[in-house]
């Protein structure tokens, strides 16, 4: 028997209710690196069944990922202004369909990896315990930020292995500048709750040093960012065009960067997150030109 929870959903809302859940499309940060790893460890574009699994497994990995980021969270959410309308604390998801969603996208986690190479799956215990433990840094480090920011850098390391088989020192180097850029992004974020991490004793940057010295850090990070990028570029001998896309999405992170200020942090809100998914765009876009050339 469904539960009462899912019976009060009306069936053809809650695929589009469970895609805002876990914000579906925000997988366009993670994927575009994901490719590069795929693409870089061959240098060349992988085969296309390679890729969609690669692709399946990406984008199950992250839905879990937000399902126990929804689901941990909830009762602070349900205390934050900010994100009180989110769908389990306004009650348009319960936390027993949280928790459901969660496990279907295991599964099919599970499924993809079960069609790439062996190694993938010993190591996707440590990539589901991140999705766990991030949740919950918040409690004890301001550090959050960047352990956000390695969770998601895990997806080129794992592309990498998927395609390879193997594990390799290459793709640390794009771990390192998804590390710094999403860990600097999600500082800007966090300065929006300075006042209620304060309140409720949360751990952030901004919560600790100030909207002002956070956003300098978060400077530092991306610059560091587009750093390990070149960084790649030459380890893996690429070509010209693929620098032009690395100077392309400096640019955009230094942009990002400009329109925001301590007093005046109305932009970093929607327009940033289309913001940071056309930097990976852009990014995989001049990579695969540099390899089709």
């Amino acid at each position: 028997m469904a539960s009462p929870g899912l019976q009060r959903l009306r069936p053809l809302r809650t695929p589009a209710l469970l895609a805002r859940f876990v914000k579906i499309e925000h997988s366009v940060f993670a994927l575009p690196f994901a490719y590069a790893g795929a693409f870089l460890a061959e240098n060349r574009i992988p085969a296309w069944d390679r890729l969609l699994w690669i692709t399946v497994a990406m984008v199950a990995a992250r839905s879990l990922a937000m399902a126990l980021n929804r689901v941990i969270d909830h009762e602070i959410d349900a205390r934050n202004p900010r994100t009180a309308s989110r769908e389990i604390p306004s009650g348009r998801l319960s936390v027993d369909e949280g928790i459901s969603f969660g496990a279907i996208s295991l599964a099919v986690l599970v499924v993809a990896l079960f069609q790439l190479p062996r190694l993938t799956w010993y190591l996707s215990p440590v990539v589901i315990a991140a999705f766990v433990i991030y949740p919950y840094t918040k409690r004890f480090t301001f550090l959050c930020h960047l352990f956000l920011g390695a969770t998601i850098g895990l997806a080129p390391v794992g592309a990498w292995i998927a395609i390879t088989g193997a594990m390799a020192w290459q793709p640390w180097l794009l771990f390192g500048a998804v590390t710094f850029w999403i860990g600097g992004f999600d500082i800007i974020y966090a300065c929006h709750d300075i006042g209620f991490d304060r309140r409720e004793g949360l751990k952030s940057i901004p919560a600790a040093l100030g909207a002002g010295k956070a956003l300098w850090i978060t400077r530092a990070m991306h610059l560091l960012a587009a750093a390990l990028l070149a960084a790649a570029g030459v380890a893996l001998q690429m070509g010209i065009i693929y620098y032009l896309g690395v100077a392309a999405a400096t640019a955009l992170l230094v942009y990002e960067n400009a329109i925001v200020s301590p007093r005046d942090l109305s932009r970093a809100g929607a327009a940033f997150m289309t913001m940071n998914g056309i930097i990976s765009v852009v990014y995989i876009a001049f990579l695969t030109a540099d390899l089709l050339v």
